[in-house]
């Protein structure tokens, strides 16, 4: 497992889906959001290009949940999350 999917352990979800999210921190793991041209078929992007997520907004992001929200909300949600994500893995002091 990389450093940056191990670091979601434990932490808040940073995709936050109204309605959906349930701020559970045991079950965070790293989302990753799918970049045309970062990813291909059985390949997942660079882990830096994913967002901290509860077990609830991961099955939604994924696709194993449907919901009322289109994907082009859901990917904003993800965007943003992958920001928050970013910026908290820089105030750990585990991005340079």
């Amino acid at each position: 497992m990389s450093k940056l999917r191990d670091a979601a352990r434990n932490q808040n979800c940073m995709v936050r889906i109204p309605g959906i999210c349930n701020f559970n921190s045991e079950t965070t793991v790293l989302a990753h959001y799918r970049l045309s041209g970062t990813c291909g078929l059985a390949m997942k992007p660079m882990d830096l290009l994913g967002a901290w997520a509860c077990s609830d907004c991961h099955h939604v992001l994924d696709g194993r949940r449907n919901t009322a929200y289109d994907r082009s909300t859901l990917d904003l949600m993800h965007l943003e999350g992958m920001c928050r994500t970013i910026a908290a893995l820089y105030k750990q002091g585990k991005l340079p």
